[in-house]
């Protein structure tokens, strides 16, 4: 759907919405692309306030576990600390897609070792080896 090449020290979070903004998936007959998924699963990288913000906003469904400074911190300031976020475990088992995605992709030597110097050559890379595993 989309790829998103980075510095190797780039965070992931900072990287979200833009890779959600390059989004766009054809309709079947006459219509605009969609531009907005239903929802969102991530690990616990994206676990920002403000990247629970921005998505609400978007109106999409976020599902992502909290990491355990949010949790202490939040507790800390007892009743005005909020209540934690939704969090729906049945969703985030689906997760593991994209997991065995990543591990699949790394399966190409090309990828996993980035022989590759150029991101241009490198996403063209990735792009084949995503096409490859679609055709399987």
């Amino acid at each position: 759907m989309r790829i998103l090449i980075t510095p190797g020290q780039a965070g992931d979070n900072p990287q979200l919405l833009p890779l959600l903004d390059g989004i766009r998936v054809a309709r079947v007959g006459p219509g605009h692309p969609r531009v907005r998924p239903d929802a969102v699963i991530a690990d616990k990288a994206y676990s920002h306030k403000s990247t629970r913000q921005a998505l609400r906003t978007r109106r999409i469904a976020f599902t992502c576990p909290e990491r355990t400074d949010q949790i202490a911190h939040r507790a800390a300031l007892g009743s005005r600390g909020g209540r934690p976020p939704a969090f729906d475990t049945e969703r985030y088992k689906q997760r593991n897609v994209v997991e065995r995605c990543f591990n699949r992709l790394k399966q190409f030597r090309g990828l996993a070792t980035r022989y590759a110097k150029r991101a241009a050559y490198y996403q063209a890379e990735l792009t084949i080896a995503a096409i490859i595993l679609w055709l399987r």
